[in-house]
């Protein structure tokens, strides 16, 4: 069953304000549990964790830029 538009963008605006900030603040936590690696290392680290977050909201966020398909279905069009 897929998501609604509106839903999907209900859902990605609580992930970006709430989860987001919550991944952070626990990748920085983890990663500060060991010695402090090479520069270049935890730069890779910070890199794939940045990446990682976003493959499982991949559905979520697809589209949610666009316009409503379902606007223009219902007639619900910005009026243009």
């Amino acid at each position: 069953m897929a998501l609604a538009y509106k839903t999907r963008r209900r859902l990605s605006l609580l992930i970006l304000l709430i989860g987001v900030p919550a991944y952070i603040v626990t990748a920085i936590t983890v990663v500060g549990l060991f010695d402090r690696p090479p520069f270049w290392l935890e730069l890779v680290i910070y890199v794939g964790l940045g990446i990682v977050w976003a493959l499982p909201f991949k559905a979520v966020f697809r589209g949610i830029g666009q316009v409503d398909p379902d606007a223009h279905e219902n007639g619900k069009g910005n009026g243009g």
